[in-house]
């Protein structure tokens, strides 16, 4: 791998395999084996629930994407109070490959702690039908936010991709005002023109310098698009690779802090404690990520 020129892009115009993903079925991909992150309040909160999901799907092709739901207590089926403020969701996208994990399994993390915080953020690790395929991964986003604002009176959503993944997440802000918010780790730049209509909702990027999947140059050149009438950071790592493996935990807390930031949730005590837990142990990162599907069809550590 570190013979090849990092690219700029790895979605495919191959046309969808004949069988879509499915969940998998080993059960520590859809739950950490760390004991989950426990509510830092007083009086007797009851945990997050992990829900494994198969949302349909209404376009060309049909069918279902899967996925898993990280549901704090409160949530519930019942719609939302005209008094209470807007529900937040984040929505967190894989690579090429697909998969549920993420980068360095930083997703494992994410999910488990926003779901946990005292006024809990809902989550999915949303998986694709056919991964690489930008048309069809952006319906699957659609049929997943509409789902959520159905079945849990969600209203605003926070998109966050890794690799490939920037191009639906961009796709789908630039023609979807739902969208309050993105951060990308590691994106290609292809298919993701819609970032122009992004600003001024907030926007995060973190790549490593060392990628030699996708060049950092391709978050520098996000940022420039991005423009300058809207709150955005980039954040290159020294040093580090295509799954951020040497500042996993780091970026795992500030992609926390920014679905907070954008969610209205404000960082106290507790919360703080929260974020800075180990959820996923540093050595599982990579092994999580190959038996979730994240890595493979030109999706790589490196």
């Amino acid at each position: 791998m570190s013979d090849q020129k990092p690219k700029s892009s790895l979605s495919t115009i191959s046309p969808p395999p004949p069988s879509p993903h499915r969940l998998p079925s080993d059960p520590s991909l859809i739950r950490p084996k760390t004991v989950p992150v426990s509510p830092l309040v007083s009086g007797n909160k009851p945990p997050p629930t992990t829900k494994p999901l198969t949302i349909k799907v209404s376009d060309s092709l049909n069918g279902a994407v899967p996925g898993v739901l990280h549901l704090p207590s409160a949530c519930s089926h019942s719609p939302q109070s005209p008094s209470q403020p807007p529900l937040t969701a984040a929505i967190l996208l894989s690579g090429a490959s697909g998969g549920l994990v993420g980068p360095s399994s930083i997703y494992l993390g994410v999910s488990t702690k926003l779901s946990s915080l005292n006024h809990g953020i809902p989550v999915l690790r949303l998986d694709y039908r056919y991964p690489a395929r930008n048309k069809y991964c952006v319906a699957d986003v659609v049929a997943a936010m509409n789902y959520l604002e159905t079945s849990y009176s969600v209203s605003h959503f926070v998109l966050v991709g890794w690799s490939f993944g920037g191009a639906p997440v961009f796709t789908v802000a630039g023609n979807d005002n739902r969208v309050i918010g993105c951060a990308t780790v590691a994106s290609q730049t292809a298919e993701t023109d819609s970032i122009r209509k992004l600003a001024p909702r907030p926007l995060l990027l973190l790549h490593g310098l060392k990628d030699q999947t996708l060049g950092s140059w391709c978050s520098e050149q996000l940022y420039e698009r991005y423009g300058k009438h809207g709150e955005r950071e980039l954040k290159v790592f020294e040093g580090d690779d295509h799954a951020l493996t040497r500042n996993a935990r780091e970026a795992e807390e500030m992609l926390c802090r920014f679905v907070m930031r954008c969610a209205g949730v404000k960082e106290g005590k507790a919360e703080g404690g929260i974020v800075k837990q180990e959820v996923v142990d540093g050595k599982e990162r990579v092994r999580l990520m190959e038996r979730a599907g994240d890595l493979g069809s030109g999706e790589h550590v490196e």
